[in-house]
């Protein structure tokens, strides 16, 4: 077989692969129980070689939960080492510093037998329902107060699972019957994996995956190190200011790009705040990564040996290397906020190549009521329910930002008539937010707007830990920052964006999400895009004569005479 034709069978058997984690991601939103995972798609899958490195992942789920759980493979090798690993067996844990960053995710790994011999592990990690404790609340003080802690432990073995562990899990939950399906779920998607790789190899008359594994890793590894030689090397940084919990938090990075590596450092950030914003290495090493990939290997199979090329690292006691056992619930207010800061280096390296801020985190919906939320007198129905939205995007230096799109995180927004179906609540407006975008050559992704209220005559409550609140996603190259987001009920009177807030019987709550950065002058904008933001909503006709100089008439075209003026 000629060297060629073998590297095109390994490139086949590579995409194989690739559609095998993919089906494996698919059976888990399939039959999971929680709404987050089943439509929302917050969860990862993917396939490791015995050695615990990652050799594909689902292109389904997000850059925090495959990255993290990338690294956390390793962790399980050290408990369960490979030689000790049986058919039927399955491994669990909802560690956050050796699992995914906070006690909701619960991390499943199984390892796949091919004719009595380990050729491959599978891993997987969903979003559950509920764990127990204060769960989202982030005024926990430690992680012991935020839910029930597992550490890396047995699920199954030998094809008969713990039914005591099962019995723990429910009993320490509020939704148990979700709880169980969605580990259930988790134990299908890595079988459900390891079906398809078997029928594979079968097909490819392969014993093992070491051939396949070193093509992919050697060859991810050249590709990676070719696209940072392309890189300037040096030392640049950045630091960036956000809303935090109770007070602002400082963001500092540092990047430096050598001969083959990209290292990011977060020394001199904030340290580990009293509430449960924290955010363990393994969630930081994740979104960090996933931007810097973003920006010089967008196109290259995320993989061991592609993560291996960035370093990130921090002191441990800032917000970005809390420690065991710090409160941690609300991670994602820190790590989804680190794209942006690893932009900022970059734009100082390469002018012209990052895109402005976004949202960033994103503006998780999470509703409630009954006696432990919104008083012990309270009548009406008792719920919890999460409904994933979004702000905009920042601005590309190819194109406008997006509107409404959950970047870094990548999970979809849960439809409201799902919401509405499980829960007393009303979904009054869900709207683009006009003029939220920033000015600029390119405009910045728009917000959106919600109103929702209930249909009973009866409180509810939305647990709110918003970001790009009093910190707006900045422009860049003279563009403008994006809107700040904003809560307030239909009456007017302003909602705190921080903390649990009870919403009056009869009272609607309106949020308003924040927008991204705009990019370049506005003043260089095309009129007729201006126009075009004006028709359809985007920007208002004040705004276009404010921020672009570009006037608008009544039936909606542009006084070019009048713009000239304005652009003189």
């Amino acid at each position: 077989m000629s060297s060629q034709f073998q590297k095109i069978r390994y490139q086949v058997m590579w995409d194989r692969l690739i559609s095998v984690v993919e089906e494996q991601a698919r059976t888990l939103m399939r039959v999971a129980f929680s709404t987050v995972v089943r439509e929302a798609g917050d969860l990862s899958a993917g396939v490791f070689n015995i050695k615990g490195e990652l050799l594909a992942q689902a292109v389904t789920g997000t850059p925090g939960h495959i990255n993290s759980m990338a690294r956390s493979i390793r962790e399980f090798l050290k408990v369960f080492p490979a030689e000790t690993m049986a058919p039927g067996d399955v491994y669990m844990t909802n560690d956050p510093w050796r699992g995914t960053g906070h006690l909701f995710d619960f991390t499943v790994v199984t390892p796949t037998f091919h004719k009595g011999q380990l050729v491959a592990i599978f891993a997987c990690t969903a979003h559950v329902a509920d764990i127990g404790g204060n769960g989202p609340d982030p005024h926990s003080r430690d992680v012991f107060a935020e839910g029930l802690f597992l550490p890396i432990m047995p699920l199954v073995s030998k094809g008969e699972i713990s039914q005591w562990l099962m019995k723990l899990l429910c009993a320490n939950s509020r939704e148990p019957e979700k709880l169980e399906g969605d580990v259930y779920a988790l134990i299908a998607s890595n079988e459900a994996g390891g079906k398809q790789l078997t029928s594979m190899m079968d097909e490819y008359k392969l014993s093992t995956l070491d051939d396949l594994s070193h093509h992919i890793l050697s060859s991810s590894d050249r590709s990676m190190r070719e696209a940072i030689a392309q890189l300037p090397k040096g030392t640049w940084s950045h630091q960036a200011r956000i809303d935090g919990f109770a007070d602002p938090v400082d963001l500092c990075a540092t990047l430096t790009i050598d001969a083959d590596t990209i290292r990011i450092d977060f020394t001199g950030t904030s340290p580990v705040s009293k509430y449960g914003i924290n955010c363990p290495i393994c969630y930081t090493d994740a979104y960090t990564s996933f931007g810097v990939k973003c920006l010089v290997a967008p196109r290259l199979a995320n993989n061991a040996a592609v993560l291996a090329r960035i370093v990130v690292t921090a002191p441990e006691g800032t917000i970005v290397n809390a420690p065991f056992p710090s409160p941690v619930t609300a991670r994602a207010l820190i790590g989804q906020m680190l794209p942006d800061v690893a932009f900022g280096c970059f734009e100082k390296a390469m002018p012209g190549r990052a895109p402005a801020e976004g949202t960033g985190a994103s503006w998780s919906l999470r509703f409630g009521a009954g006696p432990g939320v919104t008083g012990p007198d309270t009548k009406g129905s008792r719920f919890l329910s999460q409904n994933f939205q979004s702000g905009g995007m920042g601005a590309h230096w190819r194109h406008d930002g997006i509107a409404a799109t959950p970047y870094p995180s990548g999970v979809k927004a849960i439809a409201i008539e799902i919401t509405e179906a499980m829960t007393p609540l009303v979904f009054w407006r869900k709207e683009l937010r006009r003029d939220s975008g920033g000015a600029g050559l390119f405009r910045g992704g728009l917000g959106q707007t919600i109103e929702v209220g209930s249909r009973e005559d009866a409180p509810f409550a939305i647990f709110a830990r918003f970001q790009r609140v009093k910190y707006a996603a900045e422009g860049r190259g003279g563009g403008a920052s994006g809107a700040a987001g904003t809560l307030h009920l239909a009456s007017g009177a302003p909602v705190p964006t921080r903390g649990t807030q009870v919403i009056p019987a009869g009272e609607r709550l309106i949020v308003e999400m924040p927008g991204g950065g705009g990019l370049g002058d506005p003043l260089a904008r095309d009129p007729a895009a201006v126009q075009r933001d004006v028709a359809m909503g985007y920007v208002s006709r004040e705004a276009a004569h404010d921020l672009y100089k570009v006037v608008v008439d009544a039936q909606g075209g542009v006084d070019h005479a009048a713009t000239n003026a304005e652009r003189a």
